[in-house]
């Protein structure tokens, strides 16, 4: 393996995304199914349109563009949960978990259950977790909460917990939906914010989906800029935001 592909992290070739979508309404079963084999009654939706980038290793990208652009679809991609239409190829190499707070909690179960059920959708195994659990806890300063259902808990309180389960997590490359470092009341801003540069990201290739363009231009050195599903890559952060807020 040449050092230009041990370099890489994400590889997109030729890769488009299509849905199609029931537009006439069913009320019969048979009807149902045969809408599902038929694409007569079906609108087409184009989410990704022939995208070709490649980012490497340490990359930290930031991926921007309207509501409904195609952001979700990209990160989907990424992760594997959908498969890009045929002839297209996605490369990865590295360990991938997608954050976003409160992805997989379960409003009715406690911390402590939330926590193996979080830890386990982002890869680990029940004995990783318990090796980690009183470190999620005491991070996120909910000792004294730990079997209390996060129904119960104020926003920041569900925060904390999501973020320090996200800082226990490793992995190669991160999906990060929205900033969260800087969660909760004044004095867990600055630790989240701290653990965030210093442990979360340090020594990893991001992905970081966001409409804030200054934490865009704070942490970013490339950007995705997606436009109807048309992707543009841009290795200079100034260039892309500039042509974004041109066409906004």
């Amino acid at each position: 393996m040449n050092e230009e592909i041990k370099d890489i992290a994400i590889k997109f070739e030729s890769v488009s995304k299509t849905f199609y979508i029931n537009t006439t309404p069913s009320d019969s079963i048979r009807k149902k199914i045969f809408n599902i084999f038929s694409r007569t009654n079906l609108k087409t939706i184009y989410a990704i349109k022939n995208a070709n980038f490649t980012i490497i290793k340490g990359d930290f990208v930031g991926i921007i563009g309207h509501n409904g652009s195609g952001k979700s679809t990209l990160l989907k991609l990424i992760i594997g949960s959908i498969e890009p239409d045929k002839g297209g190829q996605i490369i990865t190499r590295g360990k991938i978990i997608r954050l976003a707070l409160g992805m997989g909690f379960d409003p009715n179960l406690t911390a402590r259950d939330n926590i193996y059920v979080n830890g386990s959708i982002m890869g680990l195994s029940f004995k990783e977790i318990g090796k980690r659990f009183d470190g999620i806890l005491k991070f996120a300063g909910l000792e004294n909460f730990v079997d209390t259902p996060i129904k119960f808990y104020s926003s920041g309180m569900v925060s904390r917990l999501a973020f320090s389960i996200a800082m226990h997590i490793e992995s190669e490359i991160l999906l990060i939906d929205e900033f969260f470092g800087g969660v909760g009341d004044i004095d867990f801003q600055e630790k989240s914010h701290k653990a965030f540069t210093e442990t979360i990201i340090k020594n990893k290739t991001v992905l970081f989906v966001s409409h804030n363009l200054d934490l865009i231009q704070a942490y970013c050195n490339k950007v995705i800029k997606i436009n109807g599903g048309i992707l543009e890559f841009y290795n200079s952060v100034d260039e892309s935001i500039r042509d974004y807020k041109k066409v906004n």
